[in-house]
This record gives structure tokens, sequence and C-alpha cells, in this order.
């Protein structure tokens, strides 16, 4: 089971309370994490990543051990800490300002 940590706003939208686990089948993968994570809360579905393009939105980040993986191919393995569960995938809202 891999752990994901949500923001507030998406917590509320899957109707969940804390940090979320799904089951992810192959490879760990920011995209098989994100795919699992919208099978199991599709209201989830477009709010991540673009529905068509399956590319991450513009205001939102994902962190893996301490470390940001959101320029970082989908398709990259992502560290043995989080495909056993010891480390949560974050999605995190990121803040604009001016």
């Amino acid at each position: 089971m891999v752990r994901v940590m949500l923001p507030a706003h998406l917590r509320t939208l899957a109707k969940v309370d804390g940090e979320v686990t799904v089951e992810v089948e192959g490879p760990v993968t920011q995209r098989s994490i994100l795919d699992a994570l919208e099978a199991s809360y599709p209201a989830l579905r477009g709010t991540i990543r673009d529905q068509v393009t399956l590319k991450r939105r513009a205001f939102v980040r994902f962190f893996a051990c301490e470390e940001d993986l959101s320029h970082e191919s989908p398709e990259a393995e992502l560290p043995q800490a989080i495909a056993s569960g010891a480390q949560p995938f974050m999605v995190v809202g990121a803040i604009a300002g001016g």
C-alpha cells in the first residue's frame, strides 16, 4: 500500500480525513499512484492532473522523501520508501502571489 498525503481542499473533495492509502499494481510511479488515487476517489479526477493530457496541474506539486518530483517523468520509479509505505507521496498545492 502506498500512502498519499493530500492538501486540505482535495481531502474535502474526496471526503477523507488525513492521509489515504492506495494499492498500486506494478512499478510505483507518479502516474501509477495518481491512477490508483483517481480510481479510488473519482471526485479527484481532473483536479491534480489534466484528464486528457495527464499533465500535472500548474499549482500542484509532488514530493517524496523530501524531494520535489514535480518536474520528473511521471513514469520514473519512485524510491522504495514510497513503494513500501514507509514514507508518504505528498500532493501539495502551490501558492503564488505577486
